[in-house]
């Protein structure tokens, strides 16, 4: 299953499952990355980590190691 991290800019896809445990899992779904939500990957930094993503209108940043934990398609 491919992950929000390998998304191109530019690229959209909807999140299909959350991975993760406890709090950092709570973290990433109070952000309003849940099951069903289109995402919009807009910017890469130039060493790949942050993201920069658009989802219900609005923009986040996100950290490469939580954006692994978000399985896209």
């Amino acid at each position: 299953m491919k992950t929000l991290d390998c998304v191109r800019p530019g690229e959209s896809v909807t999140v299909q499952r959350l991975q993760g445990q406890g709090p950092v899992k709570r973290r990433i779904m109070d952000m309003g990355i849940t099951k069903g939500t289109i995402i919009t990957v807009r910017k890469v930094a130039p060493l790949g980590d942050p993201l920069e993503i658009n989802l219900r209108n609005y923009e986040l940043s996100i950290r490469k190691e939580d954006a692994k934990m978000v399985e896209v398609q």
